[in-house]
């Protein structure tokens, strides 16, 4: 196409763009004035259900072309910038750089963020708790690997609540510094990485030799010093590195995710598309768990999730991991119930579904 048709359509883009400009501008205004009264009323700079509402609507609102899911990561950075004029929220996260856990950072709380890794879920846990981070983005469960058991467990005796949740796809790229395989007889990753990928490399590399180490950050860093490694990882440890992709999306499971956990101080609001958590154990007695059941058919309350792990004490009791339906202001008279008639009985948090 010729420069003299190109110049129309690249100046009608540059007075929209002026025009976008203009109004982040304006809604940034807009968003001080909100932190101003929020300051008076000592009211939280972020709330969840607010910014779930956001994304939602634009979504729904969306005409297209651009997908809903794009139009929802551009509101999700400009909600993300705005926050940041009134208070840069810090979170940490189970490290290292790099890791999912990172990603689901991003996903939840946009870029305008004060992040940072944790050493392990107990340092996530010890960081919010004491202030440092306002709040922590710690693994829930994987759909390939089931759910994080100690994460569970520290739920248990934590005075901190979930505020929100996370899910996102789980991809693995091979990668190497010249972008083939031909110098490669070593491919390493974290031992997750390479169990989540076992089928595609037996299927595409049975020879080479798979070892590994600590993190992708480290596979990563080991392949681009190294023309005879490879590394497996994830989308933002690719992103970071000087190294080129060779395959895209190895993992066994094209439809694999992970669930992450917003923990902090705050307590959500209604969204209008809630989950509320709980955790309980029932009496050591005939038909409890079909009570406890019975209860939830009652009040015609559906369960996204219901999970038992046995207790730390060696007793043969186990504690029941429940998501229900809906937030824990609709669902009162049904916690109510569940508590009096459980042994045990934690309300972990209401929260958004992920979007």
């Amino acid at each position: 196409m010729s420069d003299d048709k190109l110049m129309p359509l690249r100046q009608k883009i540059d007075a929209i763009d002026a025009q976008i400009l203009d109004f982040l501008n304006q809604r940034a205004r807009f968003a001080q004035e909100v932190g101003h009264v929020k300051a008076k009323t000592n009211a939280p700079v972020l709330r969840p259900e607010r910014e779930a509402q956001v994304l939602r609507k634009a979504a729904e609102r969306n005409p297209g072309p651009l997908l809903g899911t794009d139009v929802q990561t551009i509101f999700r950075e400009v909600m993300s910038a705005c926050r940041a004029l009134e208070k840069r929220v810090v979170v940490a996260y189970l490290g290292p750089e790099g890791s999912f856990s990172e990603q689901a950072v991003y996903q939840q709380f946009g870029h305008a963020v004060e992040s940072f890794p944790c050493t392990s879920i107990n340092e996530v846990f010890h960081d919010v708790e004491a202030g440092t981070a306002d709040f922590g983005v710690v693994p829930m469960e994987n759909s390939s690997e089931g759910v994080n058991s100690y994460t569970r467990d520290l739920l248990l005796h934590t005075t901190l609540t979930i505020s929100g949740e996370v899910r996102i796809p789980i991809r693995y790229k091979l990668m190497t510094k010249s972008g083939n395989m031909d110098d490669a007889i070593c491919i390493c990753a974290h031992s997750q990485a390479l169990s989540q990928c076992t089928t595609w490399l037996n299927l595409n590399y049975p020879g080479i030799e798979r070892r590994a180490v600590t993190s992708s950050a480290e596979a990563v860093r080991m392949a681009s010093k190294d023309a005879t490694v490879a590394a497996i990882a994830g989308e933002i440890v690719g992103q970071k590195c000087n190294l080129q992709t060779v395959n895209t999306h190895i993992q066994d499971g094209l439809n694999s995710r992970a669930r992450f956990a917003v923990i902090g101080h705050l307590r959500t609001a209604p969204s209008g598309q809630d989950l509320t958590s709980i955790v309980l154990s029932v009496p050591d007695e005939a038909d409890a768990v079909y009570n406890l059941l019975e209860l939830l058919a009652k009040h015609g309350v559906s369960m996204a999730r219901f999970e038992s792990r046995p207790e730390c004490t060696g007793a043969w009791k186990y504690y029941f991991h429940v998501d229900l339906e809906g937030h824990e202001q609709d669902q009162k008279v049904l916690l109510e119930d569940l508590r009096q008639n459980a042994s045990f009985f934690k309300l972990l948090g209401s929260y958004p579904k992920s979007l």
